[in-house]
């Protein structure tokens, strides 16, 4: 097998979830030794070991888990009958799911979705700004890890074409145009999100539930979309709007670090 350093290298470069497992502690006789690490993959596919049988059949379920909720998981077990073993030792492991990253899609390069795309620098956010008016992105002076996105007004499908749909996906709809935030609404709704928010006041939810319940035929209407956004901490200019609704996608980022 490679480098397990190599290995979590080439994963990352392919954006590819992948669990690792270290085990941190062996107590008398273990399959294993101190160290053991073993990577394993979302589809069952595992890289080294830590020992085999039983115990690393439950490892990899716990992966599994981890991988699926995005959070670290600390096992430990004791080698004896029920592991078909009888060596009576005894092992503990972390597991910790790697590359997945909150990762936003923000759709208004407006005022206020280039304070927010800022402030997001250097957290465990990648951002990626999106905006469907021509050359909006052409004497842009973002820093070079949010990741600018044109897309095209008359093919809806480029706007679908450009999210990472998944468990880590964080939607934001703030352009200039309510047919627009409209659409991508309802089409954030049809697939997989960790997080979808609409810039907007109370009528604007009422306007949208109704529209999404009549004339998308989508039962929940609204109730999955925050809306309006942000922790209401006070203040109405685009960068404390940004503030606040910055700390709002990190609290649920971190609450389900929990």
């Amino acid at each position: 097998m490679k480098n397990w350093i190599e290995l979590l290298s080439e994963f990352k470069k392919q954006q590819q979830p992948v669990a690792l497992v270290t085990v941190t502690k062996c107590l008398g006789s273990t399959p294993c030794v101190l160290g053991s690490r073993m990577i394993i993959t979302n589809d069952k596919v595992l890289h080294g070991t830590i020992g085999g049988g039983k115990l690393e059949f439950l490892a990899t379920e716990k992966a599994l888990i981890a991988l699926h909720e995005n959070k670290i998981i600390e096992s430990n077990y004791t080698l004896g009958p029920e592991f078909e073993q009888c060596c009576g030792g005894k092992v503990e492991f972390i597991i910790e799911p790697m590359n997945q990253s909150p990762e936003l899609f923000l759709f208004g390069a407006g005022h206020i979705g280039y304070e927010i795309a800022k402030i997001l620098v250097d957290t465990p956010f990648t951002v990626n700004l999106i905006d469907s008016r021509p050359d909006w992105f052409k004497n842009s002076t973002l820093d070079e890890s949010i990741n600018c996105c044109q897309v095209d007004i008359d093919n809806f499908k480029t706007f679908r074409d450009v999210v990472k749909w998944g468990k880590n996906c964080y939607i934001l709809v703030l352009t200039h145009d309510h047919s627009i935030d409209f659409e991508i609404v309802a089409m954030s709704l049809q697939n997989d999100t960790k997080f979808l928010g609409l810039i907007g006041s109370k009528t604007k939810r009422v306007r949208f539930n109704n529209m999404l319940i009549k004339e998308m035929n989508i039962e929940e209407g609204m109730r999955n979309v925050v809306c309006p956004i942000g922790l209401q901490v006070g203040g109405d200019t685009p960068k404390e709007i940004a503030i606040s609704v910055a700390a709002q996608l990190l609290e649920v980022h971190y609450k389900n670090e929990d």
